[in-house]
């Protein structure tokens, strides 16, 4: 069970930010794989959040909590090798819908840690794995200079 926070101004704030470095948005997650070289990419570089629940038009649209961090953990110990810790915070906002009525709509934010323990990688049962690091907005693989 999740704990959520109720904080509309500080949402709003993140909202209005700009993906780069240590922040990217997602609607939801829905495929493992991709979700999977976001987390790798800012363990490999500086750490960063991934806010879900939000569109690329900036817009909240809520989504469920315990699915997504169901579908978070389990990209985790599917694609990342070796796993790493993240954590979770759940905020709840609320959001006018009709005059004297609101809605509630809850957003998750995933921190990713920059990594001290070395090198991540995207692992595929019969492929080489793949290493990503962060740049700007982007996930994008890499070849490290490994001994």
């Amino acid at each position: 069970m999740f704990s959520p926070k109720k904080n509309n101004a500080w949402v709003k704030n993140i909202v209005a930010q700009a993906e780069g470095l240590h922040l990217d948005f997602k609607q939801s997650l829905t495929n493992q794989r991709k979700i999977a070289k976001t987390l790798i990419s800012f363990a490999n570089t500086e750490g960063g959040t991934i806010v879900v629940g939000v569109s690329d038009q900036k817009k909240i649209i809520g989504i469920d909590p315990e699915e997504e961090m169901y579908m978070a953990r389990e990209s985790l110990q599917t694609y990342c090798h070796p796993p790493f810790p993240i954590n979770f915070e759940v905020y709840e906002v609320e959001e006018p819908t009709e005059p004297n009525l609101t809605s509630e709509k809850y957003i998750l934010l995933i921190h990713v840690p920059k990594s001290p323990a070395g090198l991540h990688a995207l692992r595929i049962p019969n492929e080489r794995p793949v290493y990503y690091k962060r740049v700007l907005d982007r996930s994008i693989p890499f070849q490290p200079d490994l001994p």
